[in-house]
């Protein structure tokens, strides 16, 4: 049986936040910053073009987020871009990513419903000049989850298939 939770509950959505771009001591460091431009193609990051410093990261709203348990979520202008992190990094404010709170949640299988969830952003997602989804909106959205080994069987055919994809698509 698969249980329904809010994904609120299982995911901690931590929005980012921008150094100020006039102090250069906060930019060129060595910590990555994720702007949603970087975000698509892949299915896990692992270095951005822009780094910011330990000073920037203390001076701002940025957050920095663990690897291999954050899905880097695209809350406004193309909502709904997602990519595992695979390093730790931090965002601007055009991400609400979603951080596991616990090991009972495989990474991958939250991220095979990706679609699911951007369609829910899209649907739920308000602003005059441009879309946006909020944190609390966001958590709102029902899920249905097998239990971790269920979900780490499936998440494992889901990277199965994507590398399959990636691989005729090579050719």
């Amino acid at each position: 049986a698969w249980e329904q939770r809010k994904l609120g509950e299982v995911v901690d959505i931590v929005g980012g936040g921008t150094p100020d771009t006039s102090i250069s001591e906060y930019w060129d460091g060595d910590i990555d910053w994720y702007s949603p431009t970087e975000i698509g193609d892949q299915i896990y990051v692992r270095n951005s073009v822009k780094k910011i410093t330990a000073l920037g990261l203390q001076k701002s709203s940025a957050k920095l987020l663990p690897a291999n348990k954050t899905i880097l979520f695209t809350s406004r202008a193309s909502i709904g871009d997602m990519a595992i992190l695979a390093k730790s990094a931090t965002t601007n404010q055009g991400f609400q990513s979603l951080v596991l709170k616990d090991d009972n949640i495989d990474i991958y299988f939250l991220f095979s419903m990706g679609y699911k969830i951007k369609q829910f952003a899209l649907i739920h997602s308000t602003g005059s000049t441009f879309l946006e989804i909020s944190k609390s909106e966001l958590g709102k959205m029902n899920l249905f989850l097998p239990k971790l080994e269920e979900q780490q069987k499936i998440g494992t055919f889901f990277t199965a298939l994507d590398r399959y994809i990636t691989i005729h698509q090579r050719k």
